[in-house]
């Protein structure tokens, strides 16, 4: 299999990508900011589309979007609290926005609706060398930079109340961690696509905090299985010439979360028995 230049750029992006998805992951959950992951995800299909409309790089266009909307929540901070249906509702008009420039594009006569696709689910086997060295340096950054605030970050998710009383700066690590996910989700999208990033974002954080509840060894545990998770999804699409590397990924963690579950569960009425 890795005789494959393409199969080789994948792992390299992939895992990086997972990595950082699953430490950024498992704050997103415990903060219970899945809607902001969501959100988003939309930004981005929008951003890409919208450069590709404008003759510049739909990567660009992904960062771009992401990072100036995450920026923008942060800056709203509590106030964006309270307003899911405000906020829902402007970001589905984004999503529409992001169809029209999807036919924008289509029509424009020198191109086809290959990007929409790619934009939606993901490219992960067309990634070129460069990409993928690229994608994996820039998961490496943020999965330092998640480290690095980790312990801050943790202590302020769980009462930020309390952390701000000790001299947690809490304004800025929102700030930073809303950049941090707009960066991931960025990233992720040229792995699963914008419509499958909970894939990677959510799922494997999930999945291990169902295994543990001790926070640093979930947080580990979700990096770890976001990891493994790619791994065996890319293999399992490589093996199956049918199964698009994207719903692979995203199988593989859906059926890792429905067994911790099932096993949270059991353990549960053996403890009550």
């Amino acid at each position: 299999m890795f005789n494959h230049e393409f199969i080789r750029n994948a792992y390299l992006a992939g895992t990086f990508i997972a990595l950082s998805a699953g430490l950024i992951g498992y704050f997103v959950v415990l903060r219970n900011q899945v809607f902001a992951g969501d959100a988003l995800s939309h930004v981005a299909f929008t951003g890409a589309l919208g450069a590709a409309v404008a003759g510049l790089s739909a990567t660009a266009g992904l960062f771009a979007s992401t990072i100036a909307v995450s920026i923008g929540l942060a800056a709203l901070g509590r106030r964006a609290r309270g307003r899911d249906v405000v906020i829902g509702t402007a970001y589905s008009w984004i999503l529409g926005v992001g169809a029209l420039f999807l036919t924008i594009y289509t029509t424009s006569g020198s191109s086809n609706g290959r990007i929409g696709v790619t934009v939606l689910f993901g490219s992960i086997y067309g990634l070129s060398a460069a990409q993928a060295l690229v994608a994996a340096v820039v998961g490496i950054g943020t999965s330092l930079a998640v480290c690095g605030i980790a312990r801050p970050l943790l202590f302020s998710s769980l009462d930020e109340t309390v952390a701000t009383a000790r001299g947690v700066p809490v304004r800025v690590l929102n700030a930073v961690f809303l950049v941090l996910l707009g960066i991931t989700v960025a990233e992720a999208a040229q792995a699963v696509g914008a419509l499958l990033i909970f894939g990677l974002l959510v799922t494997p954080a999930a999945t291990a905090q169902l295994l543990t509840r001790r926070p640093y060894r979930a947080l580990a545990l979700a990096a770890g299985l976001g990891v493994v998770e790619l791994w065996l999804g890319l293999a399992l699409s490589y093996a199956v010439d049918r199964l698009p590397p994207s719903f692979a990924v995203v199988g593989v963690g859906f059926a890792a979360y429905v067994l911790a579950l099932a096993a949270s569960r059991l353990n549960g009425r053996r403890s009550l028995a």
